[in-house]
């Protein structure tokens, strides 16, 4: 029986990994030890950074949120307690953005909640 060799194969894995490393500096994107090494260091940041951003989102609504709400005369966790009393179910991507596009429905829902 004839022996099989794995060459295609192994070609084929480098390969892929060499183009995952396409446009990286210097020896890393040409030598596949350095790549391999290269793109499962940058497949972890990916990892990391797709978690990351959700927390930087989340960080920056809650920021307009405080400075729209700072202008009414109120901070920002007397605001989002008056919200929760009152049953008002907007998440903070949304009153952001009211803060931003839509100031006088937000103004009055400043309002509504100083009110309350």
């Amino acid at each position: 029986m004839a022996r099989i060799k794995g060459a295609t194969m192994t070609h084929k894995r480098r390969a892929k990994t060499l183009k995952l490393a396409k446009g990286y500096y210097g020896a890393k994107s040409k030598h596949f030890r350095m790549a391999k090494q290269a793109v499962m260091k940058s497949g972890n940041y990916a990892f990391a950074g797709r978690k990351q951003k959700k927390r930087d989102f989340r960080r920056l609504w809650i920021t307009r949120i405080n400075n729209a709400v700072r202008a009414q005369g109120m901070n920002y966790s007397t605001f989002m307690n008056g919200l929760k009393k009152l049953g008002i179910g907007l998440d903070r991507k949304m009153l952001s953005e009211m803060a931003i596009n839509d100031p006088a429905s937000f103004n009055a829902l400043v309002a509504k909640v100083q009110k309350a």
